[in-house]
């Protein structure tokens, strides 16, 4: 399975909606659409995860990696999802109390 990533702008912020699987081999893809982002002046960005089938370590390691991206440049990176399987997972790893997680765009974007 392929990753797929639209950006959009939204209130401001950088919206990445991501479909597919976030494994070891699309990983790169997602860091190097954060790296982009952040090279262009986007601090505050939502990460859609509503599409997304499946998430390994390597993404989570890259989304943690967009985090410390952005809190460089003193901004945010946020998450939505709402897929209990994936939720699981960051609550396990302990990253839920690391991201703040949205049901939806439109409170992340607010």
């Amino acid at each position: 399975m392929d990753l797929t990533l639209a950006t959009r702008e939204e209130d401001g912020r950088a919206v990445v909606a991501v479909g597919g699987e976030i494994d070891v081999y699309t990983a790169p893809k997602l860091r190097d659409c954060i790296t982009d982002l952040v090279g262009n002046g986007a601090y505050h960005i939502v990460i859609d995860l509503e599409a997304v089938e499946f998430l390994d370590s390597t993404g989570l390691g890259v989304l943690v990696g967009g985090l410390k991206k952005v809190r460089a440049h003193d901004g945010s990176l946020e998450l939505i999802c709402t897929q209990e399987r994936l939720l699981k997972i960051f609550r396990i790893t302990g990253l839920a109390k690391v991201f703040v997680i949205h049901d939806s765009v439109a409170p992340a974007a607010g």
